[in-house]
C-alpha cells in the first residue's frame, strides 16, 4: 500500500478514529503542530551536549505521539496522556530547577543546543495555544492541556541547563 492514497487531494484527511475532517480544522492544526514540535525536538537531540537532557528528549518523543494521537482522534484515545505524563516532566523541571537560579531576564540561545530548544519551546508554547482555541469547541483531554503547558516549562529550563554547563548562561539585568 502507497503512502500516497490521493484522499487527500480535496482538502480533507483521515483521523485516527477514522473520521475525515477538512485539512484547515483547528483540530489538524493543532496535532499539526504537535508533529512540528516533534519533528524539531529531533534535531535539538542532535546538538544537545547532556546526555540526561537526550534522554528526556526521546521520552518526550514518545509522550508527544500520545499528545498527536488524542488530538487526532475524536472520543478516547488508546494510548492517553495520563497524569503520571504530566508529574513525570513537572518532576524534570523541578529537578533542574535545583541546579539553576535566575536573577534576570534571560537572554535565549548563546549555544547551538539551547538555540534549537528554544525554538522547540516557542512550538510547544505555540501547540499549547492552538489546543486551547480547538478546546473551545470540542472537548479536549486535560492532560494534553497540563502536558503542553508543563512541556514548555521542561524545554525552556532544558536549555537552560546546556548553557550553564558551558559557563554561557546570559542573564539581562536591568539596572
Amino acid at each position: 500500500m502507497s503512502i500516497s492514497t490521493k484522499k487527500g487531494d480535496k482538502g480533507k484527511t483521515s483521523l485516527w478514529s477514522g473520521e475525515r475532517i477538512e485539512k484547515s480544522s483547528n483540530r489538524v492544526e493543532a496535532y499539526g503542530t504537535v508533529d512540528e514540535l516533534n519533528s524539531f525536538i529531533s534535531e535539538a537531540k542532535h546538538y544537545v551536549k547532556i546526555e540526561r537532557v537526550k534522554e528526556i528528549i526521546s521520552e518526550i518523543q514518545n509522550d508527544l505521539f500520545k499528545v498527536g494521537g488524542s488530538l487526532a482522534s475524536i472520543g478516547a484515545f488508546k494510548y492517553p496522556v495520563t497524569e503520571e505524563d504530566v508529574d513525570r516532566i513537572t518532576s524534570y523541571v523541578h529537578e533542574f530547577e535545583r541546579e539553576i537560579s535566575f536573577n534576570g531576564f534571560v537572554i535565549p540561545g548563546t549555544t547551538i543546543q539551547s538555540a534549537k530548544l528554544d525554538i522547540c519551546r516557542t512550538i510547544a508554547r505555540r501547540s499549547e495555544r492552538r489546543v486551547i482555541t480547538l478546546s473551545k469547541a470540542e472537548e479536549i483531554e486535560e492532560n494534553v492541556k497540563k502536558y503542553l503547558n508543563r512541556l514548555s516549562d521542561l524545554i525552556y529550563i532544558m536549555a537552560r541547563h546546556e548553557e550553564k554547563s558551558e559557563g554561557k548562561l546570559l542573564l539581562k539585568k536591568w539596572d
